[in-house]
């Protein structure tokens, strides 16, 4: 098999080895046409850098850290996913730890990603806010947070979805089509964004002139007993017409639950969740929930973190991206 230079690829892609040498190491200018020309190229002849001799004369592992707490979780799967893919065209590998939303093995990930020198680190939700400091040697590394806040902004870029929008719409929906004693169902342990919808939540009834009281308008789910814990709050709370979930773990999990128990939905009690898993297509009925827009977060947030890498662009400070509504059998 022959073995193509650098020179042979500048060559069959029509472009200057500079032009070559600039698309594989992401550095400088040139278009993406062009870029995915000399990639293609690449992937064609089976052209391999000498990754570890430019690693070493670069100073550069190019390789990125993603610490994510749930990995079976759809929504953070997806965004993974699509990070990743978003990446590795960038010529990046990436190292997914995932925490589990466990303090201690986000910071043992954390010293391990250390330790193998990666270029960026990508940190995706958790309940508390995400401090570098954490880590001493390297207080200087390029990391970017999707929501979940970073205890220190200068230097970094926070991005979410607009989850008070996403809420507050939601609410709006239940509302609308009748719903006098909405309630929001929620996790105990809850993250920037969950207290950014539960603001929405509150704010939608406060515009429809219902009063927020946490005793009758919110109950907290407890993922192992959901049946019994929602069972309990409709028997002191029989009024309830109107659930907005979370999370559509949580939305499906009480829409089954509320079928156990003779509820009809939406006739007695309508329901929307919030994140648009595909299993909210599949349900009976179907469940309404918000959707964010995955490519949006993933293409951003690679764009901002490269960036931030190579020094081309001073990182914005944080970036919101809208989310849609949509409205299906649960909330009619």
């Amino acid at each position: 098999m022959k073995k193509y230079s650098i020179k042979d690829i500048a060559n069959l892609s029509g472009v200057s080895v500079a032009t070559v040498s600039r698309v594989i190491n992401d550095n400088g200018r040139f278009s993406e046409a062009t870029r995915k020309k000399v990639l293609a190229t690449i992937n064609e002849t089976g052209y391999q850098t000498n990754f570890s001799a430019k690693n070493l004369r670069m100073n550069k592992s190019f390789s990125i850290g993603i610490l994510v707490p749930d990995i079976s979780n759809y929504f953070f799967a997806k965004l993974v996913q699509t990070i990743e893919e978003i990446l590795f065209n960038h010529g990046y590998s990436t190292v997914i730890c995932n925490t589990a939303r466990n303090a201690d093995k986000e910071l043992a990930y954390l010293k391990m990603l250390e330790s193998k020198g990666i270029d960026g680190l990508i940190v995706i939700s958790g309940p508390k806010a995400f401090d570098i400091k954490q880590l001493p040697a390297a207080k200087n590394l390029p990391f970017i947070c999707i929501d979940r806040q970073p205890s220190d902004q200068h230097g970094t870029v926070f991005i979410a979805s607009n989850h008070y929008q996403g809420a507050f719409e939601a609410t709006e929906a239940l509302i609308n089509n009748g719903c006098q004693h909405p309630v929001i169902a929620l996790h105990q342990q809850i993250s920037s964004s969950g207290i950014e919808r539960r603001n929405g939540f509150i704010d939608a009834l406060k515009k429809n002139n219902i009063f927020f009281n946490p005793e009758h308008n919110q109950v907290t789910i407890e993922t192992d007993h959901i049946l019994t814990t929602l069972q309990a709050f409709l028997k002191d709370h029989p009024e309830t017409d109107g659930i907005f979930a979370i999370n559509d773990t949580i939305g499906i999990e009480a829409l089954t639950t509320l079928l156990k128990m003779g509820k009809a939905v939406p006739e007695d009690i309508k329901l929307i969740g919030f994140d648009d898993d595909p299993q909210d297509r599949h349900s009976f009925p179907t469940l309404s929930s918000v959707r964010q827009n995955v490519d949006q977060l993933a293409e951003v947030s690679v764009k901002n973190l490269l960036n931030m890498i190579t020094h081309e662009a001073s990182p914005e400070s944080s970036i919101i991206i809208p989310v849609s509504l949509v409205l299906r059998e649960s909330s009619r």
